[in-house]
């Protein structure tokens, strides 16, 4: 089970970073050209936030109870997680990371609803959502990642 939920956490990655560059991509082309919002532009940051939102619950049980999860691990006597590269990352640094990401992803969709000229809609959700996947961009454990690397689809 555990190894499925991995599976799942990282599938749903690849959903996210084409969602959220999709974000981004309208929410420029919509800010640059003044165009009117478009419903298709909410529905867009609407998947984006659902799928990041599912992540982010398969990932909080990941970090609580997965295979090296906080309440599921044992760290060697007088270990501090945060001298240790792997778990400092994993129960610390990726989820924060995610968590900041995912409130920014909410609140660029927050901005679709927001009774605003169309121009600042899509100025607000383009900076919200290109820091966000910034932050996503930073806390990916990537292959190169010393220590903490993963591969890019585990399991294929």
């Amino acid at each position: 089970m555990q190894t499925g939920l991995v599976h799942i956490h990282n599938l749903l990655r690849w959903i996210i970073l084409i969602l959220l560059v999709v974000s981004i991509y309208k929410a420029y082309t919509g800010w640059k050209s003044g165009a009117e919002f478009k419903a298709s532009d909410k529905k867009t940051w609407l998947f984006t936030m659902i799928a990041a939102h599912i992540t982010l619950l398969l990932g909080l049980y990941q970090v609580a109870f997965g295979r090296y999860g906080i309440f599921t691990t044992t760290l060697p006597e007088g270990t501090s997680f945060m001298k240790d590269k792997f778990y400092r990352f994993y129960w610390l640094e990726h989820p924060l990371l995610m968590i900041i990401a995912i409130t920014l992803i909410t609140v660029g969709h927050a901005t679709a609803k927001k009774n605003i000229p169309a121009e600042l809609k899509y100025k607000k959700a383009f900076v919200v959502f290109l820091i966000a996947l910034i932050a996503i961009l930073a806390a990916i454990p990537w292959p190169f990642r010393e220590v903490v690397g993963r591969h890019l689809l585990p399991g294929m």
